[in-house]
């Protein structure tokens, strides 16, 4: 088996990081898919393979099946619950030790990032581990073990996750907090992103504009600009470590327990 190639870190990047006030970082599915969860452009398997994200993850297929879009649901929570953090997730949250102002904004709905230590955590597509009311959307922690979906105790509409969906608007809470932190960061990091859902996809232009140093770490930078951005080709899990270590040695050698 060949050995993996050392990670190359530019040391304009260590420097910055050092020196950073404020770091903003951005993360996509593919940190999570290094936990061995799938991605929305993965073919799904099993049961739902006849079914694509598209086709369920949208408030007119609830209305239609709600048993159906519930069920699926279940099944990704099951996934989610058995996933742990990856050496991604991990040096994220060391990195936020090490820095005087961190916010991680993410558009990943798993919460492995809270489960990794992270606390300074915006979630933009909410989170799949929780539930709230359909009809009201109000947060809802515990209801009746009965009926699929489960009834709301305040309202009686079905419940559903606590996620945004295709065709709905981001919590303007998160919106507020990301744009805030992107304005304002003077490290700005995408992570594993596409860097065509907006609005994150925006925030890389936004940070730079405000004279932010911008890194994109990705196992494919292809389809980003270079520019003035700083372009690091490699999975998180690898790259994240590497970095720590160059800018405090020790501190990159992550344990997955």
């Amino acid at each position: 088996m060949a050995e993996e190639r050392p990670v190359d870190i530019p040391a304009s990047l260590v420097s910055a990081l050092r020196g950073a006030k404020h770091v903003a970082v951005l993360t996509g599915a593919g940190v999570s898919a290094e936990s061995g969860l799938p991605t929305f452009r993965d073919p799904m398997t099993g049961l739902w393979a006849k079914y694509r994200p598209e086709d369920l993850a949208t408030p007119e297929a609830f209305a239609r099946d709600p048993r159906l879009v519930w069920e699926w649901y279940e099944w990704r929570r099951g996934l989610v619950a058995a996933a742990r953090p990856n050496p991604g997730h991990l040096a994220l949250a060391e990195m936020e030790r090490r820095v005087p102002r961190f916010t991680l904004l993410t558009q990943n709905v798993d919460g492995l990032h809270q489960r990794a230590g992270s606390q300074k955590v915006v979630e933009l597509h909410g989170n799949i581990t929780r539930s709230k009311c359909f009809e009201e959307e109000h947060p809802v922690e515990s209801w009746p073990a009965t009926g699929v979906p489960p009834r709301c105790p305040r309202c009686g509409s079905p419940l559903r996750p606590d996620v945004v969906w295709f065709g709905e608007s981001l919590p303007a809470a998160a919106v507020s907090a990301a744009r805030e932190a992107v304005e304002t960061c003077d490290l700005f990091f995408s992570i594993g992103t596409s860097g065509m859902v907006q609005p994150a996809a925006s925030f890389c232009h936004w940070a730079g504009a405000r004279g932010a140093m911008v890194v994109i770490i990705n196992p494919d930078v292809s389809n980003f600009a270079s520019g003035s951005q700083v372009l690091v080709q490699g999975a998180s899990g690898r790259v994240l470590p590497a970095l720590l270590e160059k800018a405090w040695p020790g501190s990159g050698t992550i344990h997955v327990e």
